[in-house]
């Protein structure tokens, strides 16, 4: 998937390495120590339409980009993007076919 942020094209990949920057930016903390999670938090709250949550999900998509996006140009593009369910639509469709998520997200619908 991609989308374009400031005239640039940006790649959007939803594998493992996705999946530890989410950990990074919206996974649990208690005490210190990381527990992961991100993606348990983050698929529901896409599926509620939080534009928080999807900023945090593109930025952490966009992490093999050179150079990367900053949040606040993610945070620009969302804020200003003229059709925002269609990318919610897009990134829950590329979410439920990427090898490495399609499970966890399969089995976190209701």
């Amino acid at each position: 998937m991609e989308i374009k942020i400031n005239g640039k094209n940006v790649e959007l990949n939803f594998g493992v390495a996705f999946v530890r920057e989410l950990d990074k930016v919206a996974g649990m903390k208690v005490n210190g120590q990381s527990f992961g999670f991100g993606l348990t938090k983050s698929l529901p709250a896409l599926q509620a339409y939080d534009p928080a949550v999807l900023a945090d999900v593109l930025y952490c998509a966009a992490w093999d980009n050179k150079p990367r996006p900053t949040q606040k140009a993610i945070d620009e593009f969302i804020d200003t993007d003229s059709d925002l369910e269609k990318v919610f639509d897009e990134v829950n469709k590329a979410i439920a076919e990427s090898n490495a998520v399609k499970v966890a997200a399969k089995n976190m619908k209701p």
